[in-house]
């Protein structure tokens, strides 16, 4: 048999300016790098995770033990966060975008009962589990929640806090508040707002569960580790029922990390296998996160989205979205239906932009770890070329002046 030899991968850097992942800071690519060849029980690399344990609660601003994270992406940890929910377990799911749906479909996976599964496999429809569509590029409100706890009275309440595929905010204080009248045991898709949003998770009681992702507001490598946290109740409850899962157990993802019986302990137990390197890379996103601090980065978030906001504007083009990190934008109606090809020709040329990925198709251009006006110049001006070579008739005096004012200097157009 001859084998075929690939030649080495060689990834050339590109402009993530997407709703996530973002660009990782050079500090985490080098604290990846330079981690020694070790196993995962090195002395070091317990040290670490020890670390971003108590890193995490800072972050997230909790007192709650079970705060670690899980190995994977966000949506591991969403699933960790998910294993709480058994079959008839009854559940309220609002979804308003692409990833909070893909979220009430992994609840109607898990509180599907053996019959209901067998229906259909793929897309279970858990007669316990009750979904509230809300219309893209529209938040679920307040009112939304209040009236569909209200009449449910669900065991589990499920929310994303920020939606990407629309660019939309969610109530998270009157989505707890509702949680914690009802009865309800609140959980949150957190995934683009940790390390972006300022707050505190201990503000929201009625909140039990919360999941987050590396990629975004963190900006670690992709597949290092994803934050959660869990209140006492979210995991007294756990110990009740028990989960179909080893891997994403809560209890026993915790115990890695130096977390039993909800106790902070010198060593863990075993559970999986941890990457140094991974480690490392992770436990300096934290540190620089912390050194940023969260106030101060929310604000330069809020400040410089404004900037791409009015800029976008002036583009000619209708911004839909409220999220700091990202602006949702439909295109000028001489545009309007060429989105994808728009989206296409900026990546070829190593500028990352996304289409929403449910209808109707819009524009998505973040600004994950691109926080200084050099960074968001260089994207206004290459979106700007891109309408331009669609046919768009581009001031580019305009946008100068524009980005001039704000931040007192120039791109060239």
């Amino acid at each position: 048999m001859t084998f075929r030899i690939y030649p080495t991968l060689e990834i050339p850097e590109t402009l993530a300016a997407g709703p996530g992942p973002g660009n990782t800071d050079a500090r985490v690519l080098q604290a990846f790098a330079n981690a020694g060849v070790a196993d995962h029980m090195q002395a070091d690399v317990l040290r670490g995770m020890i670390e971003c344990k108590h890193m995490l609660r800072q972050i997230w601003g909790t007192k709650n033990t079970y705060t670690f994270a899980v190995a994977g992406t966000g949506w591991s940890a969403l699933d960790t966060m998910f294993s709480a929910v058994m079959p008839g377990d009854t559940v309220v799911a609002f979804a308003n975008g692409t990833f909070s749906g893909i979220d009430a479909l992994t609840l109607r996976i898990k509180a599907a009962t053996p019959s209901e599964h067998a229906a259909n496999p793929i897309d279970p429809q858990a007669a316990s589990v009750t979904v509230v569509e809300v219309p893209h590029g529209q938040p679920v409100t307040a009112e939304i929640i209040e009236s569909a706890l209200a009449q449910y009275k669900p065991k589990w309440a499920f929310m994303a806090h920020w939606e990407t595929g629309s660019g939309r905010i969610n109530d998270l204080r009157g989505f707890s508040e509702a949680c914690a009248r009802h009865g309800a045991m609140g959980l949150i898709d957190a995934v683009s707002s940790l390390g972006v949003d300022d707050f505190r998770i201990d503000d929201y009681p009625g909140i039990a569960g919360w999941a987050s992702c590396p990629q975004k507001g963190l900006c670690c490598l992709p597949l290092t580790y994803a934050p959660v946290s869990f209140t006492d109740a979210y995991i007294d409850t756990l110990k009740s029922t028990g989960a179909y899962s080893y891997v994403h157990n809560p209890i026993f993802e915790a115990r890695h990390w130096g977390i039993v019986d909800g106790q902070d302990v010198e060593k863990g137990t075993y559970h999986r296998t941890h990457s140094g390197y991974a480690v490392a890379a992770f436990h300096e996103a934290l540190r620089l996160t912390l050194q940023d601090g969260l106030a101060k980065r929310s604000n330069s978030y809020r400040t410089h989205e404004q900037v791409l906001r009015d800029a976008v504007t002036a583009l000619g083009c209708e911004v839909t979205s409220d999220m700091p990190s990202l602006v949702v934008l439909n295109l000028p109606p001489a545009l309007a239906g060429r989105e994808m090809e728009l989206v296409q020709n900026c990546r070829t040329r190593g500028f990352g932009i996304w289409p929403t990925l449910s209808a109707p198709v819009q524009v998505r251009i973040g600004i994950l770890n691109q926080l200084n006006h050099h960074a968001v110049s260089r994207i206004v001006r290459l979106f700007a070329e891109a309408m331009r070579e669609l046919g768009a008739d581009i001031d580019f005096e305009e946008i100068e002046a524009l980005l001039e004012s704000r931040y007192g200097t120039s791109i060239a157009a």
